[in-house]
């Protein structure tokens, strides 16, 4: 009895040494790269829920077939990632697998986060575990009904689109281009967002090699913009310059960050280093435009838009946009950059799909909170103001005016967005 107990002392001894070891190789370095590693995969913002605890997860996020809900990735070893080994922890983050063998949805962005450098993944692990407050919450089941909750064929998903290679620098680019290009297609998982999904949900591109990456996607009633290089819908017109203001700050003479896009730049981008913003400046730059087309480069002419609006009884859109908006987006559509957004010219309001446009006025947008510091202006929500056809009426005006010539936006069209659950706004 006393050599079985003096063995077992011995062995509790080897653990809690093997455990001080451990922590003792944990650099506070390490956890701060990690921590800064977390917010270019901006982390947070998915897997909170509002007004819950960071990283506890609980947000939902919907999908063709149902909803479902973002796990706890604090390090709570019952209902968090406590127990995950570092090994288990790429396994999840690249592959979609969780320690207990199960497949994720591709909702988590694993074909991106595929890209990732086994360096990196380290850091993450490390600050998962040691830099993050453990929270004991449960996660919540999906609401995908049967037998499409079935995840086993996850696993012929995975062999089909997951592809498995870490970024592969290029060698005909400088590092600025390749630091982006691995921010862009990895830990930003851009595409994730904005590039357009095919019938199985799989992106339809994961680098710039196709003409469908970044060109644009809606997702529970946003239009994520296209972000190639096109003249009108995407960002041909804005230099490196232009784009890492507006990661930085949300905001620049073009446009301004609203609806989903807001906790992407308050959570993640504003933190980022201007070395890093300068590679994804630099990097998207470079994605050639595909979507204008066939189409005249947009040039400013606000003549029609501002006889419109001095006949207001006679143009009901124009009377809705008089009445709503030209106090802050003035009647020749250039607002006042970057506190209040451009309209005429801006990508978003050109953008050929209006669920963007009709989100925004139905419900309003986040705040900007660059650096901490809340922007001055914020686009109040309309939805209890306006029916249906005026929401409709006054989207085609912007869609017509100062030279856009867009199609009209029908109210059956508001009506299918407002009925969306406010967890898709």
């Amino acid at each position: 009895m006393k050599i079985t107990s003096r063995l077992t002392t011995v062995c509790f001894t080897i653990v809690a040494l093997a455990w001080s070891l451990q922590a003792l190789a944990v650099s506070p370095a390490d956890i701060k790269r990690g921590e800064y590693l977390a917010r270019v995969g901006d982390c947070v913002s998915c897997h909170t829920a509002p007004h819950g605890k960071d990283f506890a997860g609980g947000l939902p996020m919907l999908t063709p077939v149902g909803a479902i809900y973002t796990t706890n990735i604090t390090p709570d070893p019952e209902t968090g990632i406590g127990k995950y080994t570092e090994t288990e922890f790429g396994k999840a983050l690249r592959r979609g697998v969780a320690k207990d063998g199960h497949h994720l949805y591709p909702a988590m962005p694993y074909p991106s986060y595929a890209k990732v450098s086994d360096q990196d993944i380290h850091y993450l692990y490390v600050y998962f575990m040691n830099g993050v407050k453990p929270v004991r919450q449960a996660n919540k089941a999906s609401e995908i009904p049967w037998p499409l909750n079935y995840r086993f064929p996850l696993a012929v998903w995975n062999a089909i689109f997951l592809d498995k290679e870490v970024y592969q620098p290029d060698p005909a680019k400088d590092a600025h281009w390749n630091r982006g290009a691995y921010l862009v297609q990895g830990l930003g998982h851009c595409g994730a967002c904005h590039t357009p999904r095919g019938v199985a949900f799989q992106e339809k591109a994961l680098t710039e090699k196709s003409d469908h990456f970044l060109s644009g996607e809606v997702l529970e009633g946003w239009s994520a913009t296209n972000l190639r290089g096109d003249h009108n819908t995407g960002l041909g017109r804005w230099s490196e310059g232009d784009i890492l203001v507006y990661l930085k700050t949300g905001a620049n003479q073009h446009s301004s960050a609203f609806g989903t896009m807001t906790p992407v730049i308050n959570n993640s981008t504003e933190g980022m280093s201007v070395e890093d913003l300068t590679g994804i400046s630099r990097y998207l730059k470079t994605v050639k435009g595909t979507d204008d087309k066939g189409q005249k480069p947009y040039q400013y002419n606000a003549s029609s838009t501002l006889a419109q609006l001095n006949q207001p009884t006679k143009f009901k859109g124009a009377r809705l946009y008089q009445q709503y908006c030209a106090a802050c987006h003035g009647a020749n559509g250039k607002g006042v950059a970057p506190y209040l957004s451009p309209l005429a010219g801006n990508s978003a309001v050109m953008d050929p799909d209006p669920s963007s446009l009709i989100n925004v006025i139905l419900n309003g947008s986040p705040q900007l909170k660059p650096q901490g510091v809340a922007a001055p202006y914020n686009m109040p929500k309309f939805r209890h103001t306006l029916n249906d056809i005026e929401v409709a009426e006054l989207v085609s005006f912007m869609q017509k005016a100062w030279n856009h010539n867009l199609e009209e936006t029908s109210a059956k069209a508001v009506a299918k967005i407002r009925k969306m659950p406010p967890s898709a706004h």
